[in-house]
């Protein structure tokens, strides 16, 4: 399906192992290693896969190693308790946010600490290729990165492949023990790095076919079978920004003066031209001069195997989308030279270190599953600099439901389940004529087909397809802001203390009630052409929240919001918010749809099929928060509700 995150952006590869509860509060804390005398262990550095039964041995000496390790700074307790405290409405430092020169001055690594990393690097034979105030990068030999960390590397089976990791926990002598975070890569999961500079064309052309509804319900499917009782409309042809900004309460704010930060791997070659004319086709205010700028790397790598030119849709969905609600927002896009954790992380600093802005919208992520501490640890490190700062980070929470069916593992996705950042989730959305707000479902997607005799639906309602991310983490502590809030039986579902539970709010995702969408794409004749199609996922969701913070820090005075969600929970159960139900008209509800099979014409044939809503995998949107939509969607009220009075 076009619109599955997935499918719009490569996942970001990390080596599979569990994190550990406890390492995303403040890093991952340091335990004396018993087996290693006057050194401390880096808790989560030898992955889950790296067990006796997959070791095949030693690694060759010679063997390559790339790593950096991360920089606690000189108080990373101090860190999170202020990230903590500026984003509490109900602490007497709410809003009391730093530069980032402050924040660094206060909570950056010292000179000192660099300087005795290095050194403890450079003594063990790597050499220091890249310092940062949040990292150093070292390459060397096995022989010299088992020196210095305190452990063998090995080879190890995973999967069908061989790669090397550390046979047991790495380490860092004692006198370091509060200067280093963690460090990553001393495995070598996936693979290495291809360079390559150029960036490929756009993906072949995708376009729906019709009949649609130009606004829900507008038009009805009378010559298909009923679905649940009755006749079933058409999917619509795509909202547009008025529909949405009046759906979600956008009232006279435009996001005036607010900026909004989009972080993605690559760059779109066209995204300039395909965001003017997106707008100026469907009733968007043009962007002015220097309205959108780029933040782009010196060079992109890994281009083939991140599918390089499906992420150019993901960022021109985000830019689109972000302006159509906000449309006086600035809007900076941050491009990663890679779909890579190092990278992104890359991208997320640059941010935060240059304060780029104040809202940061993100559509990507993977499975829990493939999220590591010692990644956990730095993404959390960057998301706490953020919040001192006033900067908050919104994450898609995924397009897969509770995970089964993709990876037969109930689970949530990441860097969604941070307790630092704000996780969108996604809704079915039902604008009705003059643009008026009906109802919103979970989203969550069963599809049946036609049968061939035309006469009914086969299998009815059919197959899961998609739906929004959710669910309870396995690894993540539940944050101060959702005790009281979500329910126990999500909360405490793996762990009597109580886990994060993922997303934290929700707005329009289906692709069957999505968003048009313009991007310059490539046709069978090789010709490069813009063209206009409708699309959803979390990666809607993701930058339509963003840009609704956006209208919402214009009604704060321009004063930024920073991390939100402990201010989004304390509006939980006000009318601020639609709590969004899975059946709000009170029975099951479907749209139909017709594709083109070739995904661009009817010369390959129509494929007609039935979408139901609200069937979220094993998921609910019900009364009140749910794992499907958190608090809700924003209503008329949310945006007024931070104006200051």
């Amino acid at each position: 399906m076009r619109s599955n995150r997935a499918n719009l952006r490569a996942v970001s590869l990390a080596a599979t192992l569990p994190m550990l509860a406890g390492a995303l509060a403040l890093g991952i804390p340091a335990a004396h290693a018993a087996d290693n005398p006057g050194r401390a262990a880096l808790a989560g550095t030898k992955p889950a896969w790296a067990t006796a039964k997959a070791d095949k041995g030693a690694t060759n000496n010679s063997a390559q190693v790339h790593a950096r390790v991360y920089l606690a700074g000189r108080d990373a307790a101090g860190l999170a308790a202020y990230a903590k405290a500026v984003s509490d409405p109900t602490s007497p430092s709410y809003g009391k946010y730093l530069s980032a020169k402050q924040s660094q001055a206060r909570f950056g690594a010292t000179k000192a600490q660099v300087s005795a990393v290095k050194s403890w690097l450079k003594s063990a034979g790597l050499q220091v290729t890249q310092v940062t105030q949040h990292y150093v990068a070292v390459s060397g030999d096995v022989a010299a990165a088992e020196k210095a960390f305190g452990t063998q590397l090995h080879d190890f089976a995973k999967g069908a492949a061989t790669y090397h990791a550390p046979a047991k926990t790495a380490s860092v002598p004692d006198a370091l023990h509060g200067a280093v975070l963690t460090v990553t890569g001393l495995d070598n999961a996936p693979h290495k790095a291809n360079h390559d500079d150029a960036l490929p064309p756009p993906d072949a052309v995708f376009k729906n076919s019709g009949p649609f509804s130009s606004y829900f319900g507008s038009k009805i499917a009378s010559t298909l079978p009923d679905a649940y009782g009755s006749k079933i409309p058409y999917a619509i042809k795509g909202y547009t920004g008025k529909q949405l900004r009046s759906a979600y309460g956008a009232g006279k704010y435009t996001g005036k003066g607010v900026r909004v930060a989009i972080t993605d791997a690559y760059a779109s070659p066209t995204i300039a031209f395909d965001a003017a004319t997106y707008a100026k086709n469907n009733g968007d205010s043009g962007w002015k001069t220097s309205q959108l700028r780029q933040a782009l790397p010196d060079a992109y790598t890994r281009i083939d195997e991140c599918k390089a030119a499906g992420w150019y849709g993901e960022e021109t969905l985000d830019v689109e989308a972000v302006h159509a609600v906000a449309p006086d927002a600035n809007v900076t896009y941050v491009g990663a030279a890679s779909c890579f954790d190092d990278d992104l992380l890359d991208s997320l600093s640059k941010v935060v270190d240059n304060h780029l802005a104040d809202i940061v919208s993100n559509s990507w992520g993977d499975v829990e599953a493939n999220q590591t501490p010692d990644l956990a640890a730095a993404y959390d490190q960057v998301f706490q600099f953020g919040a001192v700062e006033g900067i908050g980070f919104y994450f898609s929470s995924g397009d897969n439901g509770d995970e089964v069916a993709n990876t037969k593992t109930k689970q949530v996705d990441t860097p969604a389940n941070s307790a630092w950042v704000t996780a969108v989730g996604g809704t079915s959305l039902a604008v009705g004529k003059g643009d008026k707000y009906q109802w919103e479902t979970g989203w969550g997607t069963e599809k049946a087909a036609l049968s061939a005799d035309g006469k009914s639906w086969t299998n009815f309602p059919g197959a899961y397809t998609s739906g929004a991310g959710g669910g309870t983490s396995k690894t993540v502590a539940e944050p101060f802001y959702q005790k009281g809030v979500v329910p126990d039986s999500l909360a405490k579902a793996n762990s009597a203390n109580g886990n994060r539970v993922v997303p934290d709010i929700a707005a329009i995702a289906d692709p069957n009630t999505g968003f048009l969408v313009g991007q310059t794409q490539t046709f069978p004749d090789g010709s490069q052409q813009y063209s206009e199609y409708r699309i959803g996922g979390t990666s809607l969701a993701a930058p339509t929240i963003a840009a609704i913070q956006a209208l919402a820090e214009e009604a704060n005075g321009g004063k930024a919001l920073g991390f939100a969600n402990p201010a989004i929970y304390a509006k939980y159960g006000t009318k601020v918010y639609h709590d969004v139900v899975d059946k709000p008209t009170g029975k099951d509800l479907a749209v139909a749809r017709i594709d083109f099979a070739n995904g661009l014409d009817a010369t390959g044939g129509l494929l007609t099929s039935v979408r139901s809503l609200g069937k979220d995998s094993s998921l609910s949107a019900v009364k009140g928060y749910d794992d499907v939509t958190g608090v809700g969607s924003p209503a008329d009220g949310y945006v007024d509700s931070y104006r200051r009075h």
